[in-house]
């Protein structure tokens, strides 16, 4: 039987991530009590493949309903765990979809902000990865 990576090494954060761009901007969010942003997704459940883990989450932060036949692997980023031990990573596995419904922060969500690269020193350390890929293939608005 295959273990989970996340099970063998428990410094791993396994999460899944919507890449969502408008205009040159990248949706992003920012959680309750917390002082950075963060590419909207989260960790998987038991048993969850990337797909139900990231329809699952974005319906609970954002209230929409990610198409899952639109979903589109972007890239698997990893880097120090805001917020955690120097020893912690966060892999970051991205994807794309189209969505229905209207975008509201919901659960712990605070707030919603579309973000361009000029803001890439305001959220994690993951997603100034994310940030920079995204500008080098020309998403991201500077």
């Amino acid at each position: 039987m295959l273990v989970p990576e996340v099970l063998l090494n428990p410094k791993l954060i396994d999460k899944i991530a919507w890449l969502h761009l408008h205009e040159g901007k990248l949706l992003s969010t920012r959680s309750r009590g917390k002082d950075r942003y963060y590419i909207p997704g989260g960790k998987r459940e038991a048993g969850e493949t990337d797909e139900q883990t990231l329809l699952r989450e974005i319906k609970e932060e954002l209230t929409v309903d990610l198409q899952p036949t639109s979903l589109v692997y972007r890239g698997t980023f990893e880097a120090s765990a805001h917020g955690h031990a120097a020893d912690v990573v966060v892999r970051m596995t991205c994807y794309s979809a189209y969505y229905t419904g209207t975008l509201q922060p919901a659960a712990e969500i605070e707030e919603v902000i579309w973000h361009s690269y000029q803001h890439r020193p305001q959220v994690s350390a993951v997603d100034q990865l994310i940030f920079d890929w995204l500008r080098q293939q020309s998403l991201l608005a500077d």
